[in-house]
């Protein structure tokens, strides 16, 4: 079996757990013949020729912020084949001044609803937790990401996306109307999308805000095959 070489970048917020969630995953890549290297920083993305070496990026930094020369080299290696995955924050809620990196992973994190405001409790992140369904899309259930994956329910934060129409949406979430939200009617949202980039993939999976969540069977499911279908294919260059 050919060898893989995955970067793992990871950082910024701590509320995600980026050590811990990532270190659940490197028995994963390493039972699948990844050469595993990890990175505090997105320094590295500005080196062309590590980048060049790479075939699949797991990146878990959240908010944080990244230099033009290091999006540009992450940019490039994505289209030159190398593939890019992440879950949660750590993807779809990094570097938020950087309109580049938005574009190169098609969404972006705007909120996620909290309960009914007689809920709250003064500072608890599960003051965001709710119980929200993962319905899979018709084109993710023949996707080899989803495949054979029920539509499925979490307790946890539901993300409301803004996106592009670049995404091939493998599963969404529906945000519903309460009389305490603004909004006017059901918003639905990507939870699990892929985008084509170059001759690079990226798969984007928003659930994924604490360890626990990242143990449920179908969201590490969903995760470690995106990082197989996301690996530079050998068609890439």
């Amino acid at each position: 079996m050919t060898q893989h070489r995955a970067l793992i970048v990871r950082g910024g917020w701590d509320g995600h757990h980026p050590v811990e969630s990532t270190e659940l995953f490197i028995p994963f890549l390493e039972a699948n013949d990844y050469d595993v290297q990890v990175e505090e920083s997105p320094e590295i993305y500005a080196d062309a020729a590590a980048m060049a070496t790479v075939d699949l990026i797991v990146q878990s930094v959240t908010m944080s912020e990244i230099t033009h020369e290091q999006v540009m080299g992450l940019r490039a290696a994505v289209a030159a084949g190398t593939g890019l995955t992440g879950w949660h924050g750590g993807i779809a809620d990094s570097f938020r001044a950087s309109s580049d990196y938005l574009q190169l992973v098609g969404g972006q994190f705007a909120t996620h609803p909290s309960k009914e405001p007689s809920q709250l409790r003064e500072g608890s992140e599960e003051n965001n937790y709710l119980s929200y369904t993962v319905d899979i899309t018709d084109l993710g259930r023949r996707h080899p990401i989803t495949e054979g994956i029920d539509d499925f329910e979490l307790t946890t934060e539901q993300y409301w996306v803004l996106h592009d129409d670049l995404i091939d949406v493998l599963a969404t979430t529906t945000h519903p109307v309460q009389p305490w939200h603004p909004w006017h009617r059901p918003i639905t949202s990507p939870a699990i999308w892929t985008r084509l980039w170059g001759d690079g993939r990226i798969v984007v999976t928003t659930p994924g805000h604490s360890p626990d969540i990242l143990r449920d069977a179908n969201v590490r499911t969903v995760i470690e095959r995106g990082m197989l279908w996301a690996t530079r294919t050998a068609s890439a260059s």
